[in-house]
């Protein structure tokens, strides 16, 4: 993780690192939810903005810390839930009109417009910030990490194996099983 910040840090334009098409994207696929993408940003910018003003990456625990470092490199939101209080199938949409939850270490988000992902109690992630609802924690013992691409499959392979690979390595991921939905 220190590796990636300085990289970012040390480049001759760091500010160019939020204008990578993985970033446009997601802030088009907003605006065309009719959500501002100045005003809620996707998971990978706000990581990414943190740290060209010279912040750290923040540190919960190793599951996230892995899910943080795989979204700044791959630029895209990855959304991380604890498989025991997921309820039901999960679907990916839109948010409605008055839905909201609370995000981790947020207010409760406004998730009209924003795209989210929820089961059958309602939303609990989506690509500006998961709920505390779902969120991984010290006691989680499965887990679903879902990257998100609004520009299509290309690259999400290389993108699974890494996370799967550094969960392995630093948090003692066992049966790892990784797929790629369009």
């Amino acid at each position: 993780m220190n590796q990636r910040e300085l990289e970012i840090q040390e480049l001759p334009f760091p500010r160019g690192v939020l204008e990578s098409p993985q970033v446009e994207t997601v802030r088009k696929a907003y605006k065309a939810l009719g959500k501002d993408p100045a005003r809620y940003r996707g998971s990978a910018e706000a990581l990414l903005r943190r740290i060209v003003a010279g912040k750290s990456f923040p540190q919960i625990n190793a599951v996230v810390d892995v899910i943080n470092l795989v979204s700044v490199e791959s630029r895209l939101p990855i959304g991380l839930y604890d498989v025991a209080h997921v309820v039901g199938d999960i679907i990916f949409r839109a948010g409605r009109a008055g839905e909201t939850y609370k995000g981790i270490g947020k207010y409760d988000l406004n998730l009209e417009g924003l795209p989210l992902f929820a089961d059958d109690q309602g939303p609990h992630g989506s690509a500006t910030s998961d709920s505390e609802r779902t969120m991984v924690t010290s006691k989680t013992a499965e887990i679903l990490g879902v990257i998100i691409s609004f520009g299509g499959p290309e690259g999400l392979d290389r993108w699974t194996q890494r996370m799967s690979a550094l969960l392995m390595e630093h948090a003692g991921a066992q049966n790892v099983e990784t797929r790629v939905v369009k």
